[in-house]
């Protein structure tokens, strides 16, 4: 039986790709559901069906409303022994657009209520033995820090099967004046 889709926001971070995504392809099982290095703004979102363009208009709104912004991913962190993920520094801007999105859509909370969403992070790898992860924080940390630019939210949708996430709209951060 197909699994059922779900949708996010998510900030693809394609400056990350030359040092993660090979390793994201064997570590992180998002990467071979098709979806690319980012940081999530809200995972997950509303059910596709439910991607109305009055849902799409306010959001439109919502990130037009915020500044487009620079990180830097400076250094490998952890939750606990089975995520290693990458920091963005400084990342406000991202905890605010997930804090804005959250607002207007209070049925949506970050993780499902399971995380806060208060850390920001580019998920390396999970769920595989700690020496396997480690060894990889220590392949990135060597090339970091990486500088990002950030001008774009992107809603994705998708399932657990391989390669099924996609993007349905890319939302511009900023006034489009």
């Amino acid at each position: 039986m197909p699994s059922q889709e779900q949708s996010a926001l998510i900030v693809p971070i394609p400056e990350t790709e030359p040092v993660v995504g090979p390793l994201r392809a064997e570590l992180d099982r998002s990467a071979v559901k098709g979806v690319p290095a980012h940081v999530t703004v809200l995972y997950p979102f509303l059910p596709p069906v439910s991607l109305t363009e009055d849902v799409r208009s306010t959001l439109r709104d919502l990130f037009a409303t915020q500044a487009p912004f620079a990180v830097d991913f400076t250094e490998v962190r952890w939750f606990g022994n089975a995520v290693a993920w990458l920091a963005p520094e400084p990342n406000m801007a991202f905890r605010q657009l997930t804090t804005t999105v959250w607002n207007s859509f209070p049925d949506t909370p970050p993780y499902a209520g399971e995380h806060d969403g208060d850390h920001p992070h580019l998920t390396l790898g999970q769920d595989h033995p700690v020496e396997v992860l480690q060894r990889a924080a220590d392949e990135v940390s060597e090339r970091l820090p990486i500088p990002a630019a950030v001008g774009a939210v992107h809603l994705v949708a998708g399932s657990d099967e391989p390669g099924s996430w996609r993007t349905l709209e890319v939302f511009t951060l900023g006034n489009q004046d």
